[in-house]
Order: C-alpha cells, then sequence, then structure tokens
C-alpha cells in the first residue's frame, strides 16, 4: 500500500484513565495488547477501540449521555466518539463512567456479577452501551471527558485509525481490571514512569503512545490537565519516511 493509495482511516477513540498519587502527579491506567492482536501487539496502549454503530445510536438518543459544554467539532456528540471511549473503557478496563440519580456509579459487591455479564455481552457485541444505561437507570458520563488529542495513522499504513483520546477520572466505587481477552495486562503507571521503562526496554510501546504519554507528563492532578488540554485538540497525523533504506515516522513538523 503506497501513501499515493491511502486506506481510508477507521474510527476509533481512547481513553486515558487517571487516578491522582498521593504524593502528587497521576497515574494513567494502561493495557498491554495480546501478542496476536493484529493491532500493535503487545503493546501497552489506553483502552480503545473503533466506533461502532451502537456508540453513534446512544449519542443520539435522548436522555442517555450528559450534555457536554462547548459540543462542537469532530468529536461532538452524536458523532459516537465519546460514547465509544465509554464502552472500550468499559470493556477493557471495566471501569463504566456513568451517573445514578446523579451519583457517580459505584459496582458494589452485588452487582459485580450483573455487570460483568454486561461486559461480556458488549465485548461480544450483543448489547450496547445505551441498552445498558437504560436497564440500570443510567446517565452516560459523557460530560467527564477531556478531549485530550486528536490523531491519524500515517497514510502509509495498510490499516488506518482516526482516533480521538479522552482523559477522565477513576470513579470512586470501581476497580480497574483488563479484559484478558484482547489484553494480557492492566496496570496503573505514571507517564514519567512508563517513558523510563520505555527506553529501558522493559514497558513496550508504539509512537503515537510515546508522544501521548509525554504529553501527559508532568500534570499534579486531573484538574491540572482539565487546563493544560482546555480547548480543541490539534489533529496530527504522522508521515513515513525512508531513511537509510528504512521506513521512519516522523510527526508532520519533523524534518
Amino acid at each position: 500500500m503506497s501513501a499515493s493509495d491511502p486506506v481510508t482511516p477507521r474510527r476509533a477513540a481512547a481513553v486515558a484513565l487517571a487516578r491522582e498519587r498521593a504524593g502528587g502527579g497521576i497515574e494513567i491506567f494502561m493495557v498491554r495488547r495480546h501478542i496476536r492482536s493484529e493491532f500493535v501487539p503487545d503493546a501497552f496502549v489506553f483502552p480503545g477501540g473503533s466506533v461502532s454503530p451502537g456508540d453513534v445510536a446512544t449519542e443520539q438518543q435522548p436522555g442517555l449521555v450528559a450534555p457536554v459544554e462547548d459540543d462542537a467539532g469532530a468529536a461532538a456528540l452524536g458523532t459516537g466518539f465519546r460514547v465509544a471511549a465509554l464502552r472500550e473503557c468499559f470493556e477493557e478496563a471495566g471501569v463504566l463512567l456513568a451517573r445514578r440519580a446523579g451519583e457517580p456509579l459505584a459496582i458494589g459487591s452485588s452487582d459485580v456479577a450483573r455487570f460483568a455479564v454486561y461486559r461480556e455481552e458488549s465485548q461480544r457485541g450483543t448489547v450496547t452501551l445505551g441498552q445498558v444505561a437504560e436497564r440500570e437507570g443510567l446517565t452516560l458520563a459523557t460530560d467527564t471527558l477531556v478531549h485530550w488529542a486528536h490523531w491519524i495513522t500515517p497514510e502509509a499504513f495498510p490499516k488506518r485509525f482516526d482516533t480521538h483520546f479522552f482523559l477522565a477520572e477513576m470513579p470512586v466505587g470501581q476497580q480497574a481490571a483488563h479484559d484478558e481477552l484482547e489484553t494480557t495486562a492492566g496496570v496503573w503507571v505514571m507517564p514519567e514512569a512508563a517513558l523510563a521503562d520505555f527506553e529501558c526496554g522493559e514497558f513496550p510501546l508504539v509512537f503515537a503512545t510515546i508522544h501521548q504519554l509525554r504529553e501527559l507528563s508532568g500534570l499534579a492532578n486531573v484538574a491540572a490537565a482539565r487546563t493544560r488540554f482546555a480547548g480543541t485538540p490539534q489533529t496530527i497525523m504522522p508521515r513515513v519516511v525512508k531513511r537509510d533504506g528504512q521506513d521512519v515516522i516522523l510527526l508532520p513538523d519533523e524534518e
């Protein structure tokens, strides 16, 4: 596949689930893709995946999602990106960002088995997140998502994604855990530590995630993230060039 005949990128969304550390700074929940995965195998990534028709329908159905301030642009409600991020967070991290009667959803011991079934059904595509919300009397917390990055896979790649990245605070009363299907591990890690471990060869990352973790570095708390990422994120589409006979990925403004 050549850059002159690029594949149309698939719409996708991902979420960086964040929690504050007692000593300052934030940790991000990351999952390790299965070694047999078709996309970035054996690398640590943020929970994410393709936008489904059910995600779009859920965003367009009144009462299921929370209104978003300054709702405009490519990831506006109705496009499916925000619900896709919430669904992937639920499927791959086991965390459902929602409210019941105005309060953040807590999944107690009596609820664990029921929500585990919802998670499995969502992974199989037999239920939408909107249907889960209706059954449980929930409002999906689309308004808590910070739209902080937008990356499009280089044109030279045979498999491409147009991905909007969101950041959300880990809710009290839930536990994050990888799905053991598409992923083989789940970890809470400071962005700075993830990058340091990558440099030591102990934490596999791909090009985009390396740069995204740099953007998340140095944050004192989630409030600081909301300030840093206020406004519409810049769209970044890296390019591939030949250097000494090897393909090299560069940011758009790199020489």
